[in-house]
């Protein structure tokens, strides 16, 4: 059941349903861009959030993300409730997404840790450079993620808005015929410094990329740290993290990067 339809000039139509339970936020067509639990509006129920997550792995306590794309805004309403040392910039081009995330989505009102922007996610990366611990990129359309948010250029600008040390995650789809050009290009804008984590229940990549010093990738105190983290948070990091061992190249007891 559909039960919202608004457009902005310019941009695909955005779309509120509801099933059994679950209120989904379309544009432009039937592809699921979020997807809220109605008796569990905080959690995430999209695999592929709860795999974004999982930089925790590699930079556990960020000061400053930013989010490019804010959907329904389930990662944005996560970080906000489950990390409370981070501050949050949401770049949201489309005006109707962001009233919707509001309106439907429960996305809370902008506080001292929470910034919502209505503006255009690739300037923001490429005009604040050395400004971030993480970055997340979440920019799709009806059909395929935005052109500015997958190019060369925006992909080395995201290298470069990051603090040394800081990881940006990318979400990419694996059923793309232009994926393998996509990670060609944040591999070399990253020097090569990349992790890949695929959702299983549908063909989201995962990309961690990494900003030199690199980050601890030995098995072993990976685990614990997915253990520690599974129990606060309740997300599969353990499984993540296995996946993840069987999609990268590895040495005996760590990951290459």
């Amino acid at each position: 059941m559909s039960f919202f339809r608004r457009r902005s000039p310019g941009h695909s139509p955005v779309e509120i349903s509801e099933r059994n339970d679950t209120r989904f936020l379309h544009l432009g067509g039937p592809a699921v861009q979020s997807a809220m639990r109605l008796k569990e509006p905080y959690a995430l129920d999209l695999e592929y959030t709860r795999a974004m997550m999982a930089f925790l792995l590699f930079r556990q306590a960020p000061s400053d993300i930013a989010l490019i794309g804010l959907g329904g805004g389930s990662i944005a309403k996560y970080i906000h409730r489950h990390l409370p040392q981070s501050r949050l910039t949401a770049l949201e081009i489309n005006p109707e997404v962001v009233a919707a995330a509001r309106a439907y989505f429960m996305v809370p009102p902008d506080d001292e840790r929470l910034s919502v922007i209505t503006g255009d996610g690739a300037a923001f990366v490429h005009g604040n450079p050395d400004s971030q611990d993480v970055l997340l990129v979440d920019g799709f359309d009806a059909k395929r993620i935005v052109d500015a948010l997958a190019s060369a250029e925006f992909y080395r600008a995201s290298r470069d808005m990051l603090r040394p040390g800081g990881v940006a995650i990318f979400n990419l789809w694996g059923s793309d015929e232009y994926y393998p050009r996509y990670y060609d290009r944040l591999s070399r804008a990253f020097g090569e410094h990349v992790l890949q984590l695929p959702a299983e229940k549908k063909g989201n990549i995962i990309i961690f990329a990494f900003r030199k010093p690199l980050p601890i990738t030995k098995f072993e105190p990976m685990l614990r740290k997915a253990q520690l983290l599974e129990a606060e948070l309740g997300l599969e990091f353990e499984a993540f993290l296995s996946r993840m061992r069987n999609w990268n190249p590895t040495s005996f007891d760590a990951f290459i990067l």
